[in-house]
C-alpha cells in the first residue's frame, strides 16, 4: 500500500483527501489512499515519518515553513527559494525532500486565467494582501512572471504596506488584487481583508486563494465592483497534480 497524506493543524476540511480519493478511484490507481494527520505541534513529524507505506506529504496552516527544519533535502527550484514547504517526498531509504507546488500551481491558474481574460501579465501590477507562507509563493511567482507588486499586511514593515495606506492612486495602478489570506474561509464566511473596495472598479481582477466558499466576500464585494474574479480552486489543482509528479517520479522534474 502507498500512504500519502496531509499533514496540519486544525485539519477541519481538506481538498486533498477529497481529490486525491476520487483521483484513484477515477484513474483506477491502486493500492493507494491518502489520509489526514492533524498533529498538534511538529515534533511528532520524525514519528510519523516512520510510518510504513508513507510516500509522501502535502503541508498546510500553520506549518508550511517551520517544518524546513525537519527535512533533509530542499529543492533548489521551488522550497529554498520560496522558504516554505507544501509537499514532502519520501524516499526508500526514509529520506525527505521538501517542495513548493503552490507556486506552480498558482503561477499557472493566474496566466490561464488573465489570457482568458484577453490580459496580459506584462500590463499589470498587483497587490499582494498577507504575509505568510502561500504569500511566499505568490510572490516569487509574481518576480519570475516580471509582474511589479506591492505587499499588503495589517502590520507595515519595510518591504509591506500596511492596508491603511492603499490610496485611491495606489488602487488605480495595482489592478491585480491577491488575497492569500486564510480571510473568509469556511465557516467564517463574513471576514474579508480590509480593502478600500470602494475604489475596485470594472478593471481590476480579484484573486482569492480561498476556494471554500467558491465566492468568498472579497470577491462578492469585487463583483458588486464590476471585476474578474477567481478562487482558489484551479490553483489547488494544479499544484496537487505537480505534488502527484513528485511522489510518483524518482527524478525530480520540477520545473519553473
Amino acid at each position: 500500500m502507498n500512504l500519502y497524506g496531509l499533514i496540519g493543524f486544525p485539519l477541519t476540511h481538506s481538498f486533498s483527501k477529497r481529490y486525491f480519493t476520487d483521483k484513484f478511484v477515477r484513474e483506477k490507481i491502486k493500492e493507494s489512499s491518502y489520509e489526514l494527520f492533524e498533529i498538534k505541534s511538529l515534533e511528532e513529524l520524525p514519528t510519523l515519518l516512520k510510518k510504513k507505506d508513507l510516500r509522501g506529504l502535502n503541508v498546510t496552516i500553520p506549518y508550511k515553513k517551520d517544518v524546513i527544519a525537519y527535512l533533509d533535502d530542499l529543492d533548489d527550484a521551488s522550497a529554498e527559494r520560496i522558504g516554505a514547504v507544501n509537499t514532502i517526498k519520501i524516499y526508500a531509504d526514509g529520506s525527505t525532500k521538501g517542495f513548493n507546488t503552490d507556486y506552480y500551481g498558482f503561477q499557472q491558474s493566474l496566466v490561464e486565467w488573465l489570457d482568458r481574460r484577453g490580459e496580459s501579465c506584462d500590463n499589470l501590477k498587483a497587490l499582494v494582501l498577507g504575509n505568510g507562507g502561500a504569500a511566499k509563493a505568490v510572490r516569487v511567482a509574481l518576480q519570475d512572471l516580471k509582474m511589479e507588486y506591492t505587499l499588503v499586511s495589517r502590520q507595515k514593515s519595510d518591504d509591506c504596506a500596511s492596508y491603511e495606506e492603499l490610496t485611491e492612486e495606489l488602487m488605480n495602478t495595482h489592478l491585480l488584487i491577491i488575497n492569500t489570506t486564510p480571510l473568509g474561509t469556511y465557516p467564517n464566511t463574513e471576514e474579508c481583508p480590509l480593502i478600500p473596495y470602494e475604489w475596485v472598479t470594472r478593471r481590476h481582477f480579484l484573486y482569492d486563494l480561498v476556494y471554500n466558499p467558491a465566492e468568498t466576500l472579497f470577491l462578492k464585494n469585487g463583483a458588486a465592483k464590476g471585476a474578474a474574479t477567481q478562487n482558489g480552486l484551479k490553483m489547488l489543482e494544479l499544484q496537487a497534480e505537480k505534488a502527484w509528479e513528485i511522489w510518483t517520479t524518482e527524478e525530480n522534474l520540477w520545473s519553473v
